[in-house]
């Protein structure tokens, strides 16, 4: 079997790769069947040299490879046919800008697996940058506080090495008494959290988080049951919000009422109800001045996001009695950050996690006969038709 890790071809460039030259090393050395090489690239995090001094091939051809691993889309003139690939093709959810793509992919007769469907038996996915996405985009939360009310200026998350830089630069400022709300419990809230915890903010109980005053910087992180609520008040369990999700209203005003940061990284699912509606953000009562939206839903259930901000202009201005943006230093705005691509921030920290999740999840599944059916799960296109997982992107595919 003959693995190829492929250059990203996408503008802006994305430095991130599916595996470090390491984790390449330990892949052969753990399947000795295993070939691999990398394409050259002039923009990954580790370098051409960084693989060939571990005895990597870096080449410019990748033909004779079986396998391509990449992370984001790859360009359609790029695409070798009759191959098998992983990358974010970003189709499952018809997405118009990848139509051609994935009818490209479906023409070249190539085996397509998004990383976004590589999920186990109760299709949970197992492989992401969410926690990434988390711990940049709660620094970056911290940041916009810093200038939005000239306090401090943190340098941007993409100057830095890692993680651990990260909530060094955090810890500097002295914070005010300020309340942070967190949402989500998947990698994305689980990585802002790790960066709230880093940095020793005090987290509270809500019943304490929204009665009581503190001396020092607190934060709540809430479940989906903590800031929505049945129509009918009846009290039950995730698993009825999750099941009946159009029985719910969403409950965040009594936190917007008192918090001054919010910071989502919460999963929004189909028919469930906005979260951050614009009439909480037009309330004379609504306390939160900056959105920290992770999971970046643009006209979703966070009100403000109202456009994916991006890593060179990471923060904008919402306006909440127009409904509009606005530049940041507006006296009326809220500091939004939005960005839709935070992992890339992290490049080196990205890859290496990303890395280790593949090669737990998805690597042995090639030499085991995909016994735990990882593969045939994630399996988009096979000789030029949609799988049966994947027949619902049908009409798509066929549209001109």
């Amino acid at each position: 079997m003959r693995f190829g890790v492929i250059k990203e071809r996408k503008t802006p460039p994305d430095r991130r790769v599916v595996f470090t030259p390491e984790e390449l090393v330990r892949l052969q050395a753990e399947h000795k069947d295993a070939i691999v090489k990398v394409e050259s690239s002039d923009i990954r995090v580790f370098t051409d040299q960084q693989y060939s001094d571990l005895g990597i091939e870096v080449a410019t051809d990748m033909s004779d490879c079986d396998v391509l691993f990449g992370v984001k889309e790859v360009p359609v003139d790029a695409l070798i046919p009759n191959k098998k690939y992983f990358f974010f093709s970003h189709t499952i959810k018809f997405q118009p800008y990848n139509r051609k793509l994935l009818q490209a992919i479906l023409e070249k007769n190539i085996e397509l697996f998004d990383h976004e469907t590589i999920v186990d038996t109760n299709h949970k996915r197992l492989i992401g940058f969410g926690r990434y996405a988390g711990i940049v985009g709660a620094y970056n939360g911290f940041r916009a506080f810093g200038i939005k009310y000239d306090l401090f200026n943190l340098p941007k998350a993409e100057t830095l090495r890692n993680k651990e830089d990260l909530i060094e630069r955090l810890k500097r400022p002295v914070l005010p008494n300020i309340k942070i709300v967190l949402t989500g419990f998947g990698k994305v809230g689980m990585g802002a959290k790790e960066m709230l915890d880093g940095m020793k903010v005090k987290e509270v109980s809500v019943a304490d988080f929204l009665s009581k005053n503190f001396s020092s910087p607190v934060y709540t992180h809430i479940d989906v049951l903590e800031y929505n609520k049945r129509l009918d008040g009846k009290v039950v369990d995730n698993k009825d919000f999750y099941q009946n999700p159009k029985e719910y209203i969403s409950d965040f005003a009594r936190f917007s009422e008192v918090a001054d940061i919010y910071m989502a990284g919460h999963f929004h699912g189909n028919g469930a109800p906005d979260i951050l509606t614009r009439e909480m953000l037009q309330s004379p009562k609504n306390k939160i001045q900056v959105v920290a939206d992770i999971s970046c839903d643009v006209d979703g259930p966070i009100a403000c996001t109202i456009k994916a901000s991006t890593i060179a202009e990471p923060f904008f201005g919402y306006l909440p009695s127009e409904h509009k943006e606005v530049s940041y230093t507006h006296p009326g705005s809220i500091m939004v950050m939005s960005v839709d691509n935070l992992p890339c921030e992290l490049p080196k920290d990205a890859s290496e996690g990303f890395g280790e999740m593949f090669m737990k999840h998805v690597i042995p599944a090639f030499f085991n006969g995909d016994k735990d059916g990882i593969l045939q799960r994630a399996k988009m296109t096979e000789n030029g038709k949609l799988t049966e997982r994947f027949q619902y992107l049908q009409s798509y595919v066929e549209e001109k």
